[in-house]
């Protein structure tokens, strides 16, 4: 077989069965071999989706991955091809997504030669990547491929890229079927993590730990979707009647309709779930790593937690920001399930209800609200009445900024790898990319992306990939003409002075670019009093729909918290209360943004 055979085969072994990806001459052998497996009767398809660039494909990948817990496979060209997926790369690092990115190279004899589209792909991505592999030994490829695929699945998830010169895509060896790279030091430690289960002694020190509680917390994030840890997550919680916090990317970890679930904590979480956190005597750390949008001052989170318990993944994440009383690593299922038992075995209960009804009251005193009364379009009203019809079951992606945010306040999730969003990065143009990977993923899902003016301008060049391939992806943008998130910062911190955020004077229609691009449904949305009839026609539409919402310019995020600040000092703007009176404060100069 020829290499290139040989790897599109070796992603047939592994389940893939979609790619995303952009040609170019030094991959041409690789795609063309995918065209010919293709046509094999026999074989199971692996459709080809072409993107507008290659930023698109990477981010295509990370849709599908996030959406369906699978590795998400990219196949781009060498040079500038392989470099427009440098941001997807690191955005699924820092994020924890599998994905597999395989780039052409020019070939072996020509590497370090400046030749027509090179780039020094191996030096620039393995400081984004979880791995990166670059092919010289034909003979190698096969285990390569397959080992390529074991390192993005396996541990703390993350993107794996495989550079490979032309050369080795044309060369013609034999197909072993089988064989991994020896790669004994990652495996050993996969090993230890899987081999470090919980003991009776560690169960009974957490246990000892909870039963002191009389206001315990479970803050939960993106690890436990990650993990697929969400359903055994949720057990525990009802079993021992624990409430939870979720981070922005543990969102669907619980239902958030459930009594239990506190929704998001942290910069613009809600203010009830942040206060659930001030006054929790036990926090329960799972899949979550205590990062600045969510512990922006480390030593006063949680401050009346007497204990701290974590549960990740990676060592690393232990004690980095918060110092804990009792942590685990491990696969965080099966750490999971074994407290459970445990608690079950030793018939663990406490009477938690003055706590569960303190939370019921912050619930309802400090809930999310706006001006109601706003002639105004409020982006928090659309948003309410898409999530009236959607009811927690739609994928829902975002590009980055406060459309972002509204999104994660006000839309219910109940089942995970529903809510698709750059957390660690914030890379806008993430939305419409990812919806289109997810709308493959899950076919049988309604997928929305939210986006806003600015975001969506990063990679619009998508929207015609939705209507080329006709899937049904929704598409709203809600327009602040600007920058908003930026705007909110500026207003806050800048005295009012908008630099560069403002883009009321750009010309750009939307329904037209939309339109252009072969949605029949593109409608703008201008009165308060259309909203809820032209949102359900949006959703109901059969097929791509593009809406475009002319929001108030000035609507904000709330609750804010400041960076370096504590949840004390969280502003609640002026339609949600706040138990603190608190100031607008600048943030130091050394802080983050």
């Amino acid at each position: 077989m020829a290499g290139a055979d040989i790897i599109v085969q070796v992603l047939a072994d592994e389940g893939v069965d979609i790619v995303f990806g952009y040609s170019g001459g030094a991959i041409l052998p690789t795609y063309d071999a995918i065209f010919v497996y293709n046509q094999k009767k026999d074989a199971r398809k692996m459709p080809l989706i072409v993107p507008a660039n290659e930023q698109g494909a990477g981010f295509m990948a990370a849709g599908y991955a996030r959406a369906s817990g699978k590795v998400g496979v990219c196949v781009v060209t060498s040079g500038p091809g392989a470099t427009n997926t440098v941001t997807p790369v690191r955005d699924c690092m820092a994020d924890s997504i599998p994905i597999v990115v395989i780039c052409g190279q020019v070939p072996t004899g020509a590497i370090g030669s400046d030749a027509f589209q090179e780039a020094p792909v191996a030096s620039i991505m393995g400081s984004v990547a979880k791995h990166i592999f670059l092919v010289t030994d034909p003979t190698k490829l096969e285990a390569t491929v397959r080992t390529a695929f074991e390192i993005a699945r396996t541990g703390r998830p993350g993107p794996v890229v495989i550079d490979i010169p032309k050369d080795v895509q044309n060369w013609r060896g034999a197909f072993q079927g089988s064989g991994r790279l020896p790669v004994a030091g990652y495996r050993h430690r996969m090993n230890r993590l899987v081999r470090n289960v919980l003991s009776d002694d560690q169960c009974a020190d957490f246990f000892r730990m909870l039963g002191e509680a009389k206001r315990p917390l479970i803050y939960a994030g993106g690890g436990v979707i990650n993990s697929e840890g969400a359903e055994i997550l949720r057990e525990l919680s009802n079993e021992f009647q624990i409430p939870v916090v979720t981070t922005l990317m543990g969102l669907g970890a619980v239902d958030t309709m459930h009594p239990l679930s506190m929704r998001m904590l942290g910069m613009h979480g809600a203010a009830f779930a942040n206060y659930a956190v001030d006054d929790c005597d036990f926090l329960f750390a799972v899949g979550a790593r205590f990062d600045d949008r969510v512990a922006g001052n480390p030593p006063k989170f949680a401050p009346n937690a007497k204990c701290i318990a974590q549960i990740d993944i990676d060592a690393s994440e232990i004690n980095k920001v918060k110092p804990v009383q009792w942590h685990h690593v491990g696969l965080l299922p099966e750490a999971l399930r074994a407290l459970k038992n445990y608690g079950r075995r030793v018939s663990f209960r406490r009477d938690w209800s003055p706590w569960h009804r303190h939370c019921a009251d912050l619930r309802s005193k400090y809930a999310m609200n706006y001006d109601r009364a706003s002639t105004l379009v409020q982006p928090y009203y659309v948003l309410e009445e898409i999530n009236k019809l959607t009811k927690g079951k739609a994928i829902i992606s975002t590009g980055v900024g406060q459309h972002q945010m509204w999104a994660a306040q006000y839309f219910d999730f109940a089942d995970p790898r529903l809510w698709l969003t750059s957390g660690s990065m914030g890379t806008m143009g993430f939305g419409l990319p990812a919806a289109i990977g997810a709308q493959f993923a899950r076919p049988d899902r309604l997928v929305i992306d939210i986006d806003g003016d600015a975001s969506i301008r990063m990679n619009i060049g998508e929207l015609e990939t939705v209507t080329t391939y006709d899937l049904p992806v929704k598409v709203i943008v809600l327009n602040n003409c600007g920058d908003g998130m930026v705007k909110q910062w500026q207003k806050l911190f800048f005295k009012g002075r908008l630099s560069a955020s403002d883009k009321s004077l750009h010309k750009k229609d939307f329904i037209k670019a939309a339109q252009a691009d072969g949605f029949q449904f593109a409608v703008r949305l201008e009165r308060n009093e259309d909203v809820a009839r032209v949102v359900r026609e949006f959703i109901e539409f059969p097929g791509a729909a593009f809406l475009e919402v002319m929001i108030d310019p000035d609507a904000g995020v709330y609750p804010m918290v400041g960076p370096g600040q504590a949840y004390e000092e969280m502003i609640t703007g002026d339609h949600i209360p706040s138990r603190h009176k608190t100031e607008v404060r600048a943030p130091d100069a050394s802080e983050m943004f």
